[in-house]
């Protein structure tokens, strides 16, 4: 079978949605984050997204932010796209964050859904388009209803996607109808963001991930991917069904929480969590090392 041909794919193929290393104070550490990034991109990430949800964005101040993506910058910057997540529930907050971003050096934003406040459609437009105005940066648009509260449909993705700066689409709605009519019309390079529907996703037309499963098996991933667009069906697969167990076992509660523990397992920077997220029990850690054994992770 002939290679699958793909969108373009303006922040690498393979991403994951890095966690911020705190030290054993809670502080920021930054040295424990180049670390963990030059290990993630010598996995085979081709990107890092740095100061999402995963990376507990929630509970690092703005100069946080900022010091993060600089020093992952300075560790992997010249091997990898790092892009900045700068969403908030704020428009200008977000705009704020985004051109503090910008003058760090990132090389695209990833802008949530605002949540909580449950904005309607031509509100999330004039959202996205505002923080698409404020730099030069290209932006990739993350849509995780789940989390937001509110779906960015697809009548306002396909109107998005006239910005010349919104070019991607980080997908965790979890509905591949939608994603196929989206993906169709909008011409958007499209990210799968929910890692079991990694597969699925390149199957209607996504072109890479942004994952969290990537802390611990990026070389699979891209594998899985490799296969994929190579024409080899079967092989991606088997492939997709190995890490099953890895894709349940990462998220039986909350991610960020099993991926610092995974980390630690592997003697990898991660850290504490900052409150409300906290450490696993005990019981989780034992069924956390036992996924991952399922799944081929070596601890």
């Amino acid at each position: 079978m002939a290679p699958i041909s793909t969108p373009q794919t303006p922040f690498g193929r393979v991403l994951t949605a890095m966690v911020t290393p705190f030290t054993a104070d809670g502080a920021l550490d930054l040295d424990g984050a180049q670390r963990l990034a030059a290990h993630l991109v010598d996995a085979g990430n081709d990107g890092l997204v740095i100061n999402g949800t995963t990376g507990e964005s929630p509970t690092t101040s703005d100069a946080e932010k900022s010091e993060l993506v600089r020093a992952v910058l300075d560790a992997v910057g010249d091997r990898a796209h790092v892009v900045a997540g700068i969403g908030t529930n704020d428009t200008h907050h977000s705009i704020e964050l985004a051109r503090t971003a910008e003058r760090d050096g990132a090389h695209g934003l990833l802008a949530v859904t605002p949540y909580y406040n449950k904005p309607p459609q031509e509100g999330l437009y004039r959202h996205f388009s505002a923080i698409a105005d404020a730099t030069e940066l290209p932006v990739m648009l993350y849509d995780i209803p789940g989390r937001s509260g509110v779906p960015i449909d697809t009548e306002t993705i396909v109107r998005l996607a006239e910005h010349p700066r919104i070019v991607a689409n980080k997908d965790a709605k979890g509905d591949l109808g939608r994603a196929s009519w989206a993906i169709a019309r909008s011409g958007l390079a499209w990210y799968s963001g929910d890692d079991m529907l990694n597969l699925p996703l390149l199957s209607v037309g996504a072109c890479g991930f942004v994952s969290v499963v990537g802390h611990v098996v990026t070389p699979e991933l891209r594998a899985l991917l490799d296969a994929y667009l190579n024409g080899e069906v079967q092989k991606a697969t088997e492939i997709h069904q190995r890490l099953l167990p890895i894709y349940t076992g990462m998220f039986r509660t909350q991610g960020v929480m099993t991926t610092k523990a995974a980390l630690a397992l592997r003697g990898l920077p991660a850290g504490p969590l900052r409150l409300p997220l906290v450490e696993l029990s005990p019981e989780e850690t034992a069924q956390l090392k036992l996924d991952l054994a399922a799944g081929g992770v070596q601890l």
